[in-house]
C-alpha cells in the first residue's frame, strides 16, 4: 500500500509536535474559505428522512446553474476525493495514466496504488496512445498554473483520438469561472469535470462536491457510491448557497487574498503562483520557515518534492494578517542563518 499524502489542516499533529492547544493555531495550511457562508436553515425532515428524489434533483439544479454546465446534471457526491478513488475504474488494465504535474497528489497515489503506471507531464505534446487517462487540475493546486478552456479541449480531443479519458478537476475555480470547461461537457463524451463545494464556501467539513459528464459515467459513478451517498442535510445547504448571493463570497475571499498579498509582499516572500484561496512563495529556506511559523502556532504547507516551496492559505481576518506579519518580521529579525 503507498504512502499517505500529507495534506493541509493537521493542526493536531503540528500542535503535538511544536505544543500548544488547538485553539491557539492559525491554520494557514490548506485552501479553504476562512470565512464560512452562512448556513441556512436545514428544516428537521433533511435530518429525519433518507434525501429523497426532489432534494437530490434541487441540488443538481442548483449546481448546474452554479457551474454553468449548459443543461448538464451535475452528480453530487461526498466530497471530489470519494470519486478519485473510483478513477482507476475508468482506464483499461494496462494502459498508463498522465497527470499534469506537480498537482493534489492524490491523482497518483491512488493510481498507482490500483496498479496503474502513471507519468507525470507538462504539457499536451506529453500525451502518447499509450495514456487512457489524464489528469488535469485546473486552476492548480498548487502552482495555480492555468489552462484556457480551447487547449483543455484540444487535450480531450487528443484522448479522445486514442480511446482515453480526461478529469479536469476545478476545486478551485470558482473565482475563475472564465477557465471552466464544465458547460462543454455536453460535446465531450470523454470529459468529466470534478468541482468543490467546500473550498469556496468554506465548508470542507461538509464533505460534498460535484461530478460533470456523460449520463453514462455519471450512472457508473452513482452505481460504485451506492444509494444516498450525500447527506440530506448537505444537499439542503448547497442547494441555498448556490442559489444566494456567491459575489458576496468572492469579495470577501478577495479581500482576504489582497490582506496576504501585503503580508508576504512586505516580508519580501517572492510569491510565485497561486489561486484566490493561497499562495505559493519561493525561499531558500521554505522548511525552516514552515518550523519558525509553527513555533509561533502558524500552520502553513510545505512540499516534500520542492523544498524552496511554501503555500499560504488565507487568515480569516485583518487580525490574522497582522499575526503572520509579526511572525515573520520575527523570523527576519533572528540572526543570520537561524532560520
Amino acid at each position: 500500500m503507498s504512502a499517505p499524502i500529507v495534506h493541509g489542516g493537521g493542526i493536531t499533529e503540528a500542535a503535538a509536535r511544536f505544543g500548544g492547544r488547538f485553539e491557539e493555531w492559525l491554520d494557514l495550511s490548506t485552501g479553504i474559505n476562512p470565512r464560512p457562508a452562512t448556513l441556512p436553515d436545514v428544516p428537521q425532515q433533511a435530518w429525519h428522512r433518507l434525501p429523497d428524489r426532489l432534494t437530490v434533483d434541487r441540488a443538481r439544479e442548483a449546481a448546474a446553474s452554479h457551474y454553468a454546465t449548459n443543461g448538464v446534471q451535475p452528480l453530487p457526491v461526498p466530497g471530489t476525493q470519494s470519486v478519485i478513488q473510483l478513477l482507476p475504474r475508468l482506464v483499461a488494465a494496462g494502459r498508463r495514466v498522465a497527470v499534469f504535474g506537480p498537482t493534489y497528489g492524490e491523482y497518483t497515489r491512488v493510481l498507482l496504488a490500483a496498479g496503474f503506471a502513471v507519468d507525470q507531464v507538462e504539457r499536451a505534446e506529453d500525451l502518447t496512445p499509450d495514456h487512457g487517462l489524464a489528469v488535469l487540475v485546473n486552476p492548480n493546486n498548487p502552482t495555480g498554473r492555468a489552462f484556457a478552456p480551447g487547449h483543455i479541449l484540444e487535450i480531450a480531443g487528443l484522448m479522445k483520438a486514442n480511446g482515453g479519458v480526461l478529469v479536469v478537476d476545478e476545486a478551485f475555480g470558482d473565482l475563475q469561472p472564465e477557465l471552466s470547461v464544465a458547460g462543454r461537457v455536453g460535446e465531450n463524451d470523454n470529459l468529466i469535470v470534478f468541482r468543490s463545494f467546500g473550498k469556496f464556501f468554506g465548508l470542507a467539513g461538509l464533505r460534498l462536491g460535484f461530478v460533470v459528464a456523460n449520463d453514462a459515467v455519471l450512472d457508473g459513478f452513482r452505481e460504485w457510491l451506492g444509494p444516498w451517498a450525500v447527506s440530506g442535510p448537505a444537499l439542503v445547504i448547497s442547494t441555498a448557497l448556490m442559489a444566494g448571493d456567491t459575489g458576496v463570497i468572492a469579495a470577501g475571499i478577495l479581500e482576504r487574498r489582497a490582506g496576504l498579498d501585503a503580508v508576504l509582499d512586505h516580508a519580501g516572500l517572492k510569491r510565485i503562483g497561486g489561486t484566490g484561496l493561497f499562495v505559493l512563495v519561493e525561499h531558500a529556506e521554505a522548511g525552516a520557515l514552515h518550523r519558525q511559523l509553527c513555533e509561533a502556532r502558524i500552520l502553513t504547507r510545505k512540499f516534500d518534492y520542492a523544498p524552496r516551496w511554501l503555500r499560504i492559505g488565507l487568515a480569516p481576518d485583518a487580525d490574522g494578517d497582522l499575526r503572520l506579519a509579526e511572525a515573520l518580521r520575527s523570523v527576519a529579525m533572528r540572526p543570520s542563518g537561524a532560520i
